[in-house]
């Protein structure tokens, strides 16, 4: 079945690159809502159920200069629900965040929920992890409910493969998933925002670790000419060379003159490998989930907490961090927080592991602009490596 493009809604986003630097393909730019201004490279900050967990909009605006955070399709679906969504005026005004927000469809919770939930051409039919209660997704639900969220931009529905996935199963997958683009597009195209402020729309490229299927979907993303595309189907399980060959092969392709978002990646190196392919967008768990189980992410490397070794150590969490960390805190009491279970010390790492990750690509945008980029990500890999 051919797949045709969808024609855009009148640029709402807007995308202007800055610098690429002159070693790598890594860019500089800076991308515009209606919420605000975002510059890239960026980090997003996961607020899955409407918040980052454990830190306020004031200490993500102010401590941790967040510029866009993340949403969640299928947990606000579920909890609070559409219709208080709807009369709070959507999930700015539902949550305080005056910053822009980006929507994931639901499709990851596709994957994750594999027990429960079926697939069909259709759309998913899948079971609450909250009550049991039974719902169902087609491309067309994810994108009214996207509208009724209210997102600046909002992520097409597809199917995340797993890893291993045998070939078979992603080329049928990713076809799925192009098919369900056209009838995002469709029904986006077919609507207006709700709230008085513009939306966009960014399809999702597919594939798993098959370069064929990859620069395939790939090409057909590119087709849909939208104002940003994602990658998707990557860090699930997958070798960190694998995840940088489809990165690269993708970033090849997919247009320069818009922005890349590369989903759920991932840890601080990964970031810099993946901004040196031409990824302009991040997002991942990791420095807010790892926080709460006691462990940071510093420029000499990780520390575990947790560890007996930090007990009597009353230097700062990170005493190289000067510009964004909190140097009020050691690293001994921080540890004793996370012994004692108490609420202040995931708040402390959070906010510190968030910090630092919004520095780095902070810093990398630096860098690029300077076009000293891989002389610096040379320098801080193997530092970042480093388990303390």
């Amino acid at each position: 079945m051919p797949i045709f493009a969808a024609a855009s809604n009148a640029a709402s986003v807007q995308f202007r690159l800055e610098k690429t630097d002159p070693n790598t393909k890594a860019r500089a730019g800076e991308i515009t809502t209606d919420h605000g201004t975002i510059p890239t490279p960026i980090f997003m900050p996961v607020g899955t159920a409407g918040t980052v967990k454990g830190v306020h909009q004031r200490e993500l605006e102010e401590d941790i200069q967040a510029k866009i955070i993340l949403g969640n399709t299928y947990h606000l679906y579920l909890r609070p629900g559409l219709d208080i969504l709807q009369q709070a005026g959507g999930l700015h005004q539902f949550n305080g965040w005056n910053r822009p927000i980006l929507t994931d469809s639901g499709g990851y919770q596709v994957y994750s929920l594999a027990d429960n939930r079926k697939i069909t051409e259709e759309g998913v039919r899948f079971t609450s992890h909250i009550d049991g209660s039974k719902h169902f997704f087609a491309p067309e639900d994810a994108m009214d409910i996207q509208r009724k969220i209210g997102a600046d931009i909002i992520m097409a529905f597809d199917e995340c493969t797993p890893y291993p996935c045998d070939y078979a199963y992603a080329r049928q997958s990713m076809d799925m998933t192009h098919r369900w683009l056209k009838r995002c597009c469709d029904r986006f195209d077919a609507t207006e925002p709700l709230y008085g402020y513009s939306q966009t729309l960014f399809p999702i490229v597919q594939g798993s670790v098959y370069p064929d299927l990859r620069e395939r979907s790939a090409e057909t993303i590119a087709s849909f000419e939208r104002e940003g595309n994602a990658i998707g189907g990557l860090s699930v399980g997958e070798p960190h060379e694998d995840l940088y060959a489809m990165t690269d092969l993708v970033c090849n392709i997919l247009p320069k003159d818009k922005p890349r978002y590369l989903m759920g990646v991932g840890t601080p190196v990964n970031l810099l490998e993946c901004i040196a392919l031409g990824v302009d967008m991040f997002d991942c768990v990791m420095p807010t989930r790892n926080a709460r189980n006691g462990q940071i992410f510093t420029r000499q490397g990780i520390i575990n907490l947790r560890n007996e070794k930090w007990k009597n150590d009353h230097s700062p969490l990170d005493p190289e961090g000067t510009s964004y960390v909190d140097q009020s805190y050691s690293r001994a009491y921080v540890r004793h927080l996370i012994h004692s279970k108490e609420m202040l010390g995931a708040q402390i790492t959070s906010i510190h592991n968030l910090a630092f990750y919004l520095w780095l690509v902070g810093e990398a945008r630096q860098q690029i602009m300077a076009g000293t980029f891989l002389d610096w990500k040379n320098r801080m890999v193997p530092q970042l490596q480093n388990r303390l």
